[in-house]
């Protein structure tokens, strides 16, 4: 027979502090509009292509703020349960875990649904408590409503450049949250980054801010992404290690963007005239 109901062991709240300052350079005032927001308790979204520095982004302010983060990688699998919680049976006693978001109440952590509209839509519901006055999370299984402390935060990022009738944002959740745009840097200050990050010096990594930004010219011509800055810092990490600049800008910058031929010599073009 089974016993009694418990609370699992949890991983300490220590296990989800981000101990080393993230490297991360503000395009806008992004980070003073993620403070405001912090200290009005105010959900945020983070709008942008992939590899624009969302994460990283998240990762910074959680840093400045000292708060846990937790992020979660949705996907169109993720359930309510997942997020919540579910018992679990061990040995001859049923145990309660939390799942990620109710860990981040409990412990006023920084939660990040990261590429949110990648999850089911009857699954996203569940936040919405968490994203208005209440600041509650109810938890039927338990029969207990959590209120979330005033270090909780609740933050989500989406690709716009991904949207369709069957991946967005309902207007029920879209509203719930303020939104910050993010997109590709300035070339000097994108330059700068794939430098730091990739450990190549400043005239290769200029020339890969050149080849990543007429890359993202192909937009209009078939190509359904543009190259993302973390693809300029790989590229420039193979090269940093020896491989062939031309040929680490095929593989970092061109073949994980487009299985298009055509496309891919056009693309190949541009490498080889910039890499003389």
């Amino acid at each position: 027979m089974l016993k009694k109901c418990s609370l699992s062991e949890e991983l300490p709240v220590e296990e989800y502090l981000i101990e080393k300052e993230p490297y991360y350079v503000p395009v806008g005032n992004e980070i003073e509009i993620f403070m405001s927001a912090y200290r009005n308790k105010l959900p945020v979204n983070l709008k942008g292509p992939t590899g624009s520095g969302k994460t990283r982004f998240m990762e910074f302010m959680a840093y400045k703020l000292k708060r846990p983060l937790v992020t979660v990688a949705c996907h169109e699998d993720l359930t309510a349960t997942d997020l919540v919680g579910r018992f679990l049976i061990k040995g001859d006693s049923v145990e309660w875990s939390d799942g990620p978001l109710t860990k981040a109440v409990r412990h006023g952590a920084i939660c990040y649904l990261d590429e949110v509209v990648e999850a089911r839509k009857d699954t996203i519901v569940v936040i919405h408590p968490l994203t208005d006055d209440r600041r509650i999370m109810p938890i039927d299984k338990l029969g207990v409503i959590l209120k979330a402390p005033s270090e909780f935060m609740l933050s989500i990022s989406y690709n716009p450049g991904y949207q369709s009738v069957v991946k967005d944002l309902k207007q029920s959740t879209r509203q719930r949250f303020v939104a910050i745009d993010f997109d590709y840097p300035p070339a000097e200050l994108e330059m700068k980054i794939v430098a730091h990050e990739s450990g190549v010096n400043e005239e290769m990594a200029r020339y890969l801010v050149d080849i990543g930004h007429r890359i993202r010219n192909f937009k209009q011509h078939g190509l359904e992404e543009g190259v993302s800055t973390r693809l300029l810092i790989y590229a420039g990490k193979l090269i940093k290690d020896g491989i062939d600049p031309k040929e680490a800008c095929r593989i970092a910058m061109v073949r994980p963007i487009t299985d298009n031929t055509d496309l891919q010599k056009s693309i190949d073009e541009i490498i080889s005239t910039i890499m003389e």
